[in-house]
């Protein structure tokens, strides 16, 4: 395994983040535990999750998988880069109950405690951000935070979903308080086909000193080969892929992309996340394998070595924005 700072931290994570939003609604706990630990002997450090992540009725639940996976000891949790997130309605199911939900100080420190019992530990490497709160000002979600870094809570913060001025404004408003460091990650939707965030979002984070963590590589799995799939084991797109894949347009790209490296050898998937790897800011993205033979795949992307001709025939099929503001100025 590779190894990097988180953004202008001192910390130390690895270059594929473990996402765990599957264990619980679609991985039971001892193949959770499973993925896991491999994941760990493999050299992962960093795992994120969230306090929502369960859903529904069963919020809190992927937590507390995490949890019981830190109780058996063997030094998991000493080993573990933990990231959770705040933001999500965290109340019984129907009509939600006042400040259970977002940024005020009052949730913050609630939510803290609460993903804390889940999770069996005392404390949380990264606490992140989970959206914008457009209600509650960023000099009170700071004072939170001061308190919980103060009690040995949480270490450092993160922001997900956050548009670039908004990574400005949180890091601004930190600097004026002093002692506090502000935002150093971002968590944002980014793989070859949605580039968007070039043209905002990681230049900010760049300027600040913010690693930079994408979600969905795989887009959804269009990026995972499934054209391929359909066509050599008859597995049919389903979901999101298949409402995609009705378009014309977007399925003759991602035929052109699948053609592409077909044409030279490689595996959909692992090229997917290796390409991020190439990015500028790009700290290491989310996986979130279902099976230990997803997280093997993921594993091979760190040490794939991408060719300036793939990256060129990447650039052309999934052309980015380009260089913020000449992508739409002078």
């Amino acid at each position: 395994m590779k190894y990097t700072q988180l953004g202008r931290t001192g910390l130390k994570v690895s270059r594929l983040v473990l996402g765990t939003m599957n264990f619980g609604p679609q991985t039971d706990e001892g193949d959770s535990h499973a993925i896991m630990d491999a994941a760990l002997d493999a050299g992962i450090n960093y795992f994120d999750t969230a306090n929502v992540y369960g859903w529904g009725e069963n919020k809190g639940r992927t937590e507390e998988i995490i949890g019981s996976w830190f109780a058996r000891g063997g030094d998991r949790r000493e080993r573990t880069v933990l990231a959770t997130k705040v933001y999500g309605n965290m109340g019984a199911e129907g009509e939600p109950w006042p400040n259970q939900d977002k940024l005020s100080a009052l949730n913050i420190r609630r939510a803290v405690d609460a993903s804390l019992k889940r999770l069996q530990t005392d404390y949380i490497d990264i606490y992140q951000f989970h959206h914008v709160d457009r209600s509650t000002p960023f000099e009170e979600i700071w004072q939170a935070i001061d308190v919980l870094v103060q009690q040995g809570k949480i270490l450092y913060v993160g922001s997900s979903n956050f548009p670039g001025y908004k990574i400005a404004q949180a890091n601004e408003i930190a600097a004026r308080r002093s002692g506090t460091i502000g935002l150093v990650s971002e968590q944002c939707l980014y793989n070859l086909a949605e580039r968007r965030a070039e043209m905002e979002v990681i230049p900010a984070a760049r300027e600040y000193g913010l690693g930079v963590i994408p979600w969905s590589p795989l887009n959804g799995g269009l990026l995972g080969g499934v054209i391929r799939k359909q066509v050599e084991g008859g597995r049919r797109a389903s979901g999101r892929s298949a409402d995609a894949l009705a378009d014309t347009a977007v399925r003759d790209r991602i035929q052109a992309y699948e053609d592409l490296l077909d044409k030279h050898g490689l595996e959909p998937g692992e090229v997917a996340l290796a390409w991020l790897l190439t990015r500028p800011g790009v700290t290491g993205p989310i996986v979130g394998p279902r099976t230990a033979e997803q997280l093997e795949s993921a594993l091979r992307a760190v040490e794939l070595e991408l060719s300036q001709e793939v990256l060129d025939g990447l650039d052309e099929i999934f052309p980015g924005p380009g260089p913020s503001p000449e992508a739409f100025a002078w």
